[in-house]
């Protein structure tokens, strides 16, 4: 083998070793981007979860709906005003 041919061969394989890479680091880089656009999808699936769940926390915990559960469920009723007693707190030291 010539000279030649040992230089037209390296350089055919070195080619071929960058294109191989090339395409590699393509496919990885689409493989990324995919499973960031996933985690996207995720997270704005969680926000609206979120907003759901606050939403709903806002309306179990209404002062209005949670008076009403503890005179109907737990016959509570508001006392006499001869039945409450105020306690004054003690001054830390």
């Amino acid at each position: 083998m010539t000279k030649l041919a040992r230089l037209n061969l390296i350089l055919i394989l070195i080619t071929l070793a960058c294109a191989l890479s090339t395409v590699s680091a393509n496919h990885r880089a689409r493989k990324l981007f995919t499973e960031l656009e996933a985690a996207q999808k995720r997270m704005r699936d969680l926000d609206v979860e979120w907003g759901q769940l606050q939403l709903e926390q806002s309306t179990l915990a209404a002062h209005v709906r949670v008076e009403k559960a503890a005179r109907e469920k737990l016959g509570m009723k508001t006392p006499a005003p001869g039945q409450i007693i105020s306690v004054d707190a003690v001054p830390a030291r």
